[in-house]
Formats: C-alpha cells, structure tokens, sequence
C-alpha cells in the first residue's frame, strides 16, 4: 500500500549485465519517470564503455540525472551520493515525474532509500596518511585486528583485506571517539523517508548471468574499453578511484607489457563475475525486495503493474 505522506520512488538494482539499463529505459518511459543512476563509477566523465554507461540511443529520450558530471580525479563518497540523489529525486518529484534510482551500487540505493544521515566529518589527512604508512608497514590483518579491538561488530563484516574500509573507520574513532557501528545507528531515521516499490534483477540460473557478462566484456573490447584503460593507467596516480576500478586495473599489465590482452580479458571477465557475487548478496540481504528474471516475457509490463498497484494510481 502507498504512503501518501512519503515521496513515491522506484528502484532498480542488480549485478552488472543484469540487464537494469534496458529494463529501467522501458519501465520508465511506462511510468513517466525519470532515472537517477546509482553507480559509483558512472559519476566520472570520460569513462564510458569500462562503466557501462548508457548511451544515448539506450535511453531513449528517457532524462538520466547523476551520470557523467564528475572528473575522475575528483572523490566522491556514499554521503555526496545520497546528498545528491535527495536534491535530484526533489527536482523529479516537483515536475510531476517519477523519480527511478538504477544502479549496481546496493550502497548507494540502500543508503539513499534509508534515509541515512551522514554527519559532516572533516577529513585529517595526516591522520589517514600515518594509518595508510601503518598499514603498508605493518600488513591488513593487524590493521583489521586494532579495529576488532575497538568496534568488534562492525569488524566482523569487514573483510581484513579490505584495507580502505578498516582505515576509515579507524580514522573515524580516532578524529571522533566514535565506532562506526555507532555512528551507524545513529544516522537511520526513524522511518526511512520514501515509499518504495524496490526491483532486483538477477537471472535465475546464475550460468546465465556468467553468459551475460562475458558477452559484455567482449562488447566492451570491439567498443573501445582498452583505449579508455589505457586514459585511466596513464593517469593513475591521478584518478585513484578510477585506477582500483574493475573495468581498468585488470588491463594494466597488458599496458605495461607483461601479460597478453586475451589473458587481461579472461581476468576482468572473472573480476566481474566476483564483483556480480557480491552486488547479488548485497542486495539479497536488503529487506521488500522484488526479484526479477530479466529474460521473463511480458517483465516490463509486469513490473509496471506492481508499480501502479503499489502507488493505487
């Protein structure tokens, strides 16, 4: 049932190659709305066909916001994002459209449609400095241990190779005297602040997905993927983000003449296969969730079925 008290939103997640760009398009064009992407590396300009970023005949017409303004040397933070998102599904809802979050970033969506509350926090870059000089001195799994010594629950959901979240939130005890599971708590509203009606493609046979994504790194390949890998290594001391994102590290050692291109394009085949995994147990674990199998017929007409009714339009 609708909640005429909050601003209805729709959104559409899923792994990459799920098929969200055509589906969103066509759901959207249904519903009147308008799509605001949801996917960390869509932001940056120039770095298209590695992103998967809609062209303009896959949209169809269709406006897309939060796509294509940022440079990649510029960061940009969960708390930018949902700050971002909140003023665009505003300016959607003011002229009478639907606003439709898409993307692959399950953070991004579910921070946005939780209503989490970022509380500003300057940054200490010497702090973030010595930690960086710490961990590379002193390895991931001693960095993990100190944070499982100070905030045990949220460390336990961090893996300890995953050097950046462990620092960051060690930055945060140390410049506030605040864990991040407490800072967590404290940022959900009491009720999240929009009626959703929440989508997630997945293939139901997870072969088919794998298909899916090796069909699209290929794509990528004859669309020009290397040409922008080889913008992002050339620069990547600059565009840091863009450096660790899978799309462009995977070629690196091609460009530096130490692995074949059939060998780099078997890896990101497989980058992304690991990375799918990961979005789909993002997701699965995010509460009224609707499961769709993009190869199902009449999918769009359904999906907007569920809308209307939801919204009792």
């Amino acid at each position: 049932m609708a909640d005429w008290d909050k601003m209805p939103v729709v959104a559409v997640g899923g792994p990459t190659a799920s098929g969200k760009t055509a589906f969103s398009v066509q759901l959207a064009k249904r519903l009147g709305a308008e799509i605001l992407c949801a996917d960390s590396m869509q932001i940056y300009k120039g770095l298209d066909v590695g992103t998967a970023k809609a062209t303009q005949e896959e949209m169809e017409g269709v406006p897309h916001h939060l796509m294509d303004f940022l440079p990649p040397e510029e960061t940009f933070s969960v708390a930018d994002f949902v700050a971002a998102a909140n003023r665009a599904a505003r300016a959607v809802a003011g002229r009478g459209r639907l606003p439709m979050l898409v993307g692959g970033t399950g953070l991004y969506i579910e921070s946005f449609l939780n209503g989490v509350r970022f509380a500003e926090q300057k940054a200490d870059p010497a702090l973030r400095a010595k930690l960086e000089r710490e961990a590379e001195a002193l390895g991931p799994a001693a960095m993990h241990e100190r944070l499982a010594a100070i905030d045990p629950d949220y460390a336990a959901g961090v893996h300890p190779n995953n050097v950046g979240r462990v620092i960051r939130a060690l930055e945060l005890y140390y410049s506030t005297g605040k864990t991040m599971s407490r800072q967590r708590a404290e940022s959900l509203p009491e009720a999240p602040p929009f009626d959703a009606v929440v989508f997630c493609l997945a293939p139901a046979d997870r072969s088919r997905l794998y298909r899916r994504i090796d069909t699209r790194v290929d794509r990528m390949l004859d669309a020009g993927i290397l040409e922008e890998a080889r913008t992002v290594w050339e620069n990547r001391e600059r565009y840091r983000t863009a450096a660790q994102a899978i799309g462009y590290k995977e070629f690196f050692p091609y460009f530096e003449g130490t692995t074949g291109l059939n060998a780099c394009a078997e890896k990101l085949k497989q980058a992304s296969r690991n990375y799918a995994k990961r979005q789909l147990t993002w997701f699965r674990r995010m509460k009224d969730v609707v499961w769709l199998d993009p190869d199902e017929p009449q999918l769009v007409q359904r999906a907007e079925q569920m809308v209307r009714e939801h919204f009792q339009q």
